[in-house]
């Protein structure tokens, strides 16, 4: 069966080329669940993006960079940061723009581990690996006793869910691999289970983030 990865991918390089980059993520029925555009991961800039970089400090880990539209920007604003992906893909685009990035699973050993300021998580990221409670831990882990963890979530009373899913484009369906949504009436239980707390939940364009701190 087709990896995730190359069904993104694919979606990426129909999104440089100025095609429609639309993908789907069906459900374990083979429903889709959630619709994607890598078009506006590859744009420069989302609607809502400035509230979020406004709040990354210099010294961020944005995990999940994609083809690196924040990573990117943070570095063009002079912060430090790495931005970390599984897709060779996205880490391509995102070397393009410039931006420092790591062709690697978040879940391994990083660089600065304990030590960095800030974790990013954008663009429904905090998905990955379809456990948020595993997914916090291990960003608490990377920003220690003083940093920040920037989250982006579902609107509050969208529900929150875990499971298989599979990721949809022309023409092919990758194999199901896990992964979470997180409505933001439930990140503060969520968190706290990660030895996390909620400090701040805020909107813009639409787009629902939250800042946490251990």
């Amino acid at each position: 069966m087709t990896a995730p990865v190359a069904v993104f991918g694919a979606a990426l390089r129909r999104a440089e080329r100025g095609e429609p980059a639309g993908l789907h993520l069906l459900g374990p029925d083979g429903v889709a669940v959630r619709a994607l555009d890598a078009g506006a991961w590859h744009t420069r800039h989302r609607p809502g993006d400035g509230s979020l970089l406004a709040r990354c400090p210099d010294g961020t880990v944005d995990l999940g960079c994609g083809p690196g539209r924040l990573a990117a920007a943070l570095h063009a604003s002079g912060r430090r940061v790495l931005g970390v992906d599984v897709s060779p893909q996205a880490v391509r685009y995102a070397r393009r723009r410039g931006a420092p990035v790591m062709h690697r699973d978040l879940f391994h050993p990083l660089p600065g581990e304990g030590a960095w300021p800030g974790a990013l998580l954008a663009d429904g990221n905090i998905g990955i690996g379809g456990d948020p409670v595993r997914l916090l831990r291990r960003c608490r882990r990377l920003v220690g006793p003083a940093g920040t963890v920037l989250a982006e979530v579902d609107p509050p009373g969208a529900g929150t869910w875990h499971g298989p899913v599979a990721l949809a484009g022309p023409g092919r369906v990758s194999a199901p691999f896990p992964w979470a949504f997180v409505a933001a009436d439930d990140v503060a239980a969520i968190a706290a289970r990660a030895a996390l707390r909620l400090v701040e939940t805020w909107t813009e364009a639409g787009r629902w983030f939250v800042r946490l701190t251990p």
